[in-house]
């Protein structure tokens, strides 16, 4: 994590398989083939973010075989341990950067995907968060706009674009905290 508690891109990688096997075990290729099509869904193809090995997830003690004797030989199936399962949520409960970019979005996407493996209290706090961070955003994007208002072009309208679907997540989040 960065020091400000929010994720580098190969632990989105990690929160997008250790969330996927949290509901159920599932085939090494399947959660692989899942995790790649989240991912480059969302930010696009990226050598940078999908680099991570679920090799490592199970070296790191988060995952391990159901079948511990086929190890991780001829797709085995795998489930989340006790200690992913801490692990998941700690990357669940990890803050969001701004400006959302495509890093941002998927941990984004991620967090909004998983939120109900974490208690009611959990998802609360989580929601708050990211109810903060984007009206941090929000602030964000309307001192530009301030600052450029009355300037000739199209950077005003861009940004006002920019703001209304800002305010619109931050309606949806909060109708989504009143339904938790």
């Amino acid at each position: 994590m960065y020091r400000d508690n929010t994720l580098i891109p190969t632990e989105a990688i990690r929160l997008a398989a250790l969330g996927y096997l949290a509901s159920a075990p599932a085939r090494y290729a399947d959660v692989a083939g899942q995790v790649r099509h989240f991912v480059s869904r969302i930010t696009g193809p990226s050598l940078d973010v999908l680099g991570t090995s679920i090799e490592l997830l199970r070296f790191e003690g988060l995952v391990d075989a159901v079948d511990s004797e086929s190890g991780m030989a001829d797709n085995a199936l795998l489930r989340i341990t006790e200690k992913g399962k801490v692990e998941l949520d700690s990357l669940l409960r990890s803050n969001v950067r701004t400006p959302i970019d495509g890093v941002g979005k998927l941990i984004l996407a991620l967090k909004i995907r998983y939120l109900h493996l974490l208690t009611e209290d959990g998802q609360q706090e989580q929601i708050d968060l990211l109810i903060g961070m984007s009206q941090t955003e929000l602030a964000r994007l309307d001192d530009l706009a301030t600052g450029y208002d009355g300037e000739p072009g199209h950077l005003v309208e861009w940004l006002n674009h920019d703001r209304a679907h800002v305010r619109e997540r931050i309606d949806w989040l909060q109708a989504l905290k009143a339904r938790v």
